[in-house]
């Protein structure tokens, strides 16, 4: 069974789900090593252009730090994998040698210590709190980044239920959001199936505007040619089967390495505390008829606020 990437709770209202976020996914593309064509292993490391940017103060050498080297070297005095082209430093650079530049505008850039970054991360989230409940065929496909599935923990399986029940029969999805590992997410909780899954959104300005990308087709349809086309698409429909469609270029790369000689060659030298599950029938029902009080003495209070500053 694949590790959980993240455990919390999943609340709306007040009832709150223990669960633990597993990958729905499992990209399964063919990786390959860098190799010499001595069986070496080819690795990148990091160098500095000769010339500093204009503003920035040069560090100082760091203690232990490996002398630099000519760039005319033999290459029996050259770190393995290393490529020494023209402009490029001779001697590898530390991770506290770096700092992280942002380009504001072309060739001009914002620099951030490390400690900067950091500051501005955000804490790892708890809790999934879903915010609102909105119809799943209103979200477009353009949004879904990753899915995950939702699984409950310590006997929290009849709200999990009860969720995952009425967001199928109401044909609607949760919407929320959470920080997992250091990057804020908005997420759409939605049932599949048995079980609850996950899938995390882009945000509105991540998503282009089709028609900042797309320049609107040229020519005209008729009626006729439009009944025609409707028609194919009719011949043509079936039942959706992913197992059908097959990645073709893996099947032939994995084919391709079932053939080769293997070559032996030497190798290199979290759980967030969560609030207790409202698990029991009583106290479930109780949370249920609590949270639909409150969100209705809210929708009250927003019209009689509304009446007030019409009327």
């Amino acid at each position: 069974m694949p590790r959980a990437v993240w455990t919390g709770a999943l609340s709306f209202g007040l009832v709150s789900i223990p669960v633990a976020l597993y990958p729905a996914t499992q990209p399964k593309d063919v990786r390959f090593h860098l190799f010499d064509r001595q069986g070496r292993r080819v690795r990148y490391r990091r160098f500095a252009e000769d010339t500093p940017a204009a503003g920035l103060v040069e560090h100082e050498a760091v203690p232990g730090s490996p002398a630099p080297r000519p760039a005319d070297a033999p290459p029996s005095e050259r770190s393995s994998g290393e490529r020494v082209g023209e402009g490029a430093a001779s001697a590898p650079l530390e991770y506290d040698e770096l700092v992280r530049g942002y380009e504001v505008e072309p060739g001009r850039y914002a620099m951030l210590e490390h400690e900067e970054v950091e500051q501005a991360r955000v804490r790892r989230s708890s809790t999934i709190d879903l915010e609102d409940f909105v119809e799943l065929d209103a979200i477009d496909p353009v949004y879904f980044e990753k899915s995950y599935y939702l699984a409950p923990r310590h006997g929290s399986g009849t709200p999990y239920r009860l969720l995952q029940g009425a967001l199928q029969r109401s044909r609607r999805v949760g919407i929320g959001r959470f920080v997992l590992r250091t990057k804020p997410h908005l997420v759409a909780v939605r049932p599949i199936g048995d079980v609850l899954g996950l899938e995390t959104l882009f945000f509105s300005d991540e998503v282009r505007a089709a028609a900042d990308v797309v320049p609107p087709a040229e020519g005209t349809v008729s009626q006729r040619e439009l009944r025609l086309a409707e028609q194919l698409v009719e011949m043509l429909s079936s039942a959706w089967e992913p197992e059908r469609y097959a990645d073709e270029y893996r099947r032939e790369l994995q084919r391709i390495i079932a053939e080769k000689e293997l070559v032996d060659v030497d190798a290199p030298d979290d759980l967030a505390p969560t609030g207790q599950a409202t698990s029991r029938v009583e106290e479930l029902m109780d949370a249920l008829r609590r949270s639909v009080e409150e969100a209705k003495a809210e929708r009250d209070a927003e019209g009689s606020q509304a009446r007030r500053e019409t009327g």
